[in-house]
């Protein structure tokens, strides 16, 4: 028997459109996960586009990384979604992207790298509520394995598709308060924004 294409998995959920514009990159996971109706994502989302030159495609701009993601069959709205940004200003690009897919009950938690170490906080944009956090644990699977009290040992043999779905059922359950503030004052919060090529190899 034929597998079924994970194009045809992501045809009737919030994912369809961001697989048609390009924007699903670097996937480590894309496809149906261990539960009922659910399809999920991990890897980039590209939020802005170089200009093209004739055919020549051109890496994104832009892009949030370490997502994750998920969405169930016949939804327009993703309930859980996370990432790294270099800078939280980048929060914009990522409802803007996202769009119709963000949810008023949806659990969206966006790592920030110029974020204080000590502050999380909760940000309305585009009539969802987005955690932000500093990224301290070093990748955004340790910190939502940190966030949400679950244990990686127990995670660990578990496939890909199973350690996504553990990470999404329990951000979906996160209701943990932290300081509301617009966007506008966490853009007067937020710290320098950090060269990632700084230092390295030429």
């Amino acid at each position: 028997m034929t597998a079924t294409p994970v194009r045809d998995e992501l045809a009737d959920n919030p994912f369809a459109r961001l697989q048609h514009e390009g924007r699903l990159l670097n996937a480590v996971f894309k496809g149906r996960t261990t539960k009922p109706r659910r399809v999920g994502f991990r890897g980039e989302l590209a939020l802005r586009f170089a200009p093209r030159l004739a055919d020549e495609a051109r890496p994104p701009e832009l892009c949030c990384e370490q997502v994750m993601a998920v969405a169930h069959a016949g939804d327009s709205q993703l309930p859980f979604f996370c990432g790294w940004l270099l800078s939280f200003e980048h929060l914009r690009d990522v409802a803007e992207v996202l769009g119709d897919a963000l949810h008023a009950r949806g659990k969206y938690f966006l790592f920030c790298d110029n974020i204080d170490l000590t502050k999380r906080y909760q940000v309305p944009y585009r009539g969802a509520m987005f955690y932000v956090l500093p990224i301290v644990e070093s990748t955004v699977y340790n910190e939502m394995l940190e966030l949400l009290y679950l244990e990686k040992n127990e995670l660990k043999k578990q496939s890909t598709a199973a350690k996504l779905d553990a990470i999404a059922d329990a951000g979906c359950r996160f209701d943990l308060p932290f300081d509301i503030i617009s966007y506008e004052e966490g853009i007067e919060v937020m710290g320098p924004v950090r060269n990632p090529h700084e230092n390295r190899p030429v």
